[in-house]
């Protein structure tokens, strides 16, 4: 299986990381804190710049100790296990395609001022994220140098407006910055502020997605990191001293487009155009490092058997997580097709959703110095295990203040903690797909339910194709591994007559106790023996073996549990050792679920499952039969001792 490269270095990282932990509201965000606290919004900026430089050495630390693909989906599971890993990293998937979003919208706005364009905006949008993606797709080297080019663009840009603001700017307009009635009553505005101006800063896992195609990573990407914020929030700041300077204040905190006030102070009408310009760049290129970055997060989460088994897969040319990157296209074009035109709601949704992320990541610093105080940390963050708790608290008292300070808050928490709790059946559905245990708890549980609906999962026609499959059974022993509720058990036992035997498996305790039940009623209805002896075997481990105690069946069937077995090939290999040469299989498996789940991977491929069934000593044909929820995979041949094509 292809592998990534490490091709990337401090240059490109650090450039991505620009691009990632760059937000809106570097540039909305001036404009934002002087609505909510007019001069004092400097000292709003100043205490985030502080805080998220400590946030981002903790970032450091964490990524020096494991720099893999899967950056806070990693962390997370070395600290608090599988579950809360899923729901972190399907959170950060979730904050990622969000601000991707905002970021192409807002891109999209300062390109197209016309606010009637709205059809033209959003085709616009649309087309970029269809672009970056395809940029994406094509390789990290063609990636990393586009997101270099974006980070230079972006300095410049901002720069520029600072250098030829701060020769223009009148300290006495920034004055007083506390108010007169003193700091205190004005902490709650401050507060309030620095979550909505958060956004800046929300990326610093980015660049750790791309660990696994870094050059020395455990150095490179923590120093990346930390110095890319420290620039941001230095760039911040003087980007509000200077607007708040040379913006009256009442129409610094009114203005829609608060930058465009600015340029045309500093340049003139012209300077309006190319500083717009420049944004939209900016924008693009805080877009492209997440569009870069969150396919790598989805192909970590499949990995881990966490997401569905095909996003792993690397292109044998690009080296990119090429399916995780059509996947996560499709999702972020409706993304954006949602959040269009709504940017204040879409950040008060995002905000609460990466402040949850990201106490459950920085968190992990103090929680692993305890656990595993003997791992490698070639960078570790100042006051480790304290600091991570100041900054939680922080993250929980801004949350709550926003709540307690803003109308209709609590009503948007609720919406965005929703996303959060879509990710419990989500997960669940995935331990379902993958782990036998769970399979079979499951099953336990709906057996009834199994009972009513078969006709629907198993109906007659596809009964009817699996013994014309089989062939003549009569006076046959035959295996049906995974009997489920007996509806094919029962017709079975009536093809192979009174001399043949059916051995039934089921890892179901429920699911055998209805089978037992109807077949005692088929042989308390026969008055004479027509149907051949059943022996009903449960087996915990169906999904790993033959039953021990099945040393020999003549025909091999099964319904519906392929995908699950564990090692496939170990099944198989048990299976051929109990049957004699010429002896007959049929195995049905669900495929397309809904026509939207794919396949497990190695049965979406006919040639892949002929050549594993040859392997284990089988002829087999495979062919494909639509269904209305799903489709019918047939799997059906003989056991043979040459490479031969079953017809």
């Amino acid at each position: 299986m292809p592998e990534f490269e490490k091709r990337l270095g401090y240059l490109t990282i650090i450039s991505l990381s620009i691009s990632s932990i760059l937000g809106t509201a570097i540039f909305f965000g001036p404009a934002i804190g002087a609505h909510y606290s007019g001069k004092a919004s400097i000292i709003a900026w100043i205490i985030l710049g502080v805080f998220t430089t400590y946030i981002s050495a903790c970032f450091g630390e964490l990524v020096s100790m494991f720099p893999k693909a899967g950056g806070i989906y990693e962390f997370t599971k070395q600290t608090y296990g599988r579950f809360i890993s899923f729901i972190a990293g399907w959170t950060a998937w979730v904050v990622g395609n969000i601000t991707t979003a905002v970021l192409v919208v807002a891109a999209t706005d300062f390109l197209v001022s016309d606010p009637r364009l709205k059809a033209t905006k959003l085709i616009l949008s649309l087309s970029f994220i269809l672009l970056l993606n395809i940029v994406a797709y094509l390789g990290v080297e063609m990636s990393a140098a586009i997101v270099v080019v974006f980070a230079f663009i972006t300095l410049f840009v901002i720069s520029s407006i600072i250098i030829r603001g701060l020769f223009l700017i009148d300290i006495s307009n920034l004055l007083p910055i506390i108010p007169s009635g003193g700091l205190i009553p004005i902490l709650p505005q401050i507060f309030i502020t620095i979550f909505f101006i958060a956004e800046t800063f929300f990326g610093w896992e980015g660049a750790a997605y791309l660990s696994e195609e870094t050059k020395n990573p455990e150095r490179v990407i923590p120093k990346a990191i930390v110095t890319a914020n420290i620039i941001i929030a230095i760039m911040a700041l003087l980007l509000t001293i200077v607007f708040l300077s040379l913006v009256p204040l009442q129409g610094a905190a009114s203005a829609d487009a608060p930058l465009a006030g600015l340029a045309g102070i500093l340049f003139g009408s012209q300077g309006i155009r190319l500083v717009a310009i420049g944004i939209f760049l900016t924008f693009m290129g805080s877009a492209a490092g997440g569009v870069i970055t969150m396919p790598r997060l989805v192909l970590a989460l499949a990995r881990d058997r966490l997401f569905l088994g095909q996003f792993k897969a690397i292109h044998p040319r690009f080296k990119t997580p090429y399916k995780a990157i059509i996947f996560q296209t499709i999702i972020s074009m409706i993304i954006v097709a949602i959040c269009f035109g709504q940017y204040r709601l879409v950040l008060s949704l995002l905000v609460p959703l990466a402040l949850v992320m990201y106490t459950l990541a920085i968190m992990s610093v103090p929680i692993l110095r305890i656990k595993r105080p003997e791992l490698n940390r070639p960078f570790k963050a100042p006051f480790g295990e304290t600091g991570p708790v100041i900054s939680a608290l922080f993250f929980l008292a801004l949350i709550a203040l926003w709540v307690w300070g803003e109308p209709n808050a609590f009503n948007i928490l609720k919406l965005s903690l929703s996303f959060i709790m879509m990710g419990f059946p989500l997960y669940f559905l995935v331990e379902l797909y993958y782990d036998p245990k769970a399979i079979t708890e499951v099953s336990d549980v709906f057996a009834y339910f199994t009972l009513i609906t078969e006709p629907l999962s198993l109906p007659q026609r596809v009964r009817e194709e699996i013994f014309v499959l089989l062939g003549d059974i009569r006076g046959k022993t035959v295996l049906e591994v995974g009997c489920s509720v007996g509806t094919l058990t029962l017709q079975l036992a009536h093809e192979v007559g009174p001399h043949g035997i059916i051995y039934a498996t089921d890892f179901s305790k429920n699911e055998m106790r209805i089978t037992r039940k109807r077949l005692a009623l088929q042989e308390w209805a026969s008055e004479t023996r027509g149907h051949g002896i059943v022996r009903l075997l449960h087996d915990e481990d169906q999904t790993r073996r033959i039953h021990p105690s099945i040393t020999y069946a003549d025909a091999i069937v099964s319904v519906g549990l392929l995908s699950y077995i564990q090692d496939v090939k170990k099944v198989l290999m048990e299976a051929a050792a109990i049957m004699p040469a010429g002896g007959k299989l049929c195995f049905v498996e669900y495929g397309d679920f809904f026509h939207i789940i794919p396949n497990v991977e190695w049965l979406a491929n006919n040639s892949t499952v002929e050549s594993i069934f040859r392997e284990c000593g089988f002829s087999v044909q495979v062919i494909r039969k639509k269904g209305f929820f799903w489709n019918y995979i047939f799997i059906y041949g003989m056991k043979y001792t040459r490479d031969v094509p079953f017809i």
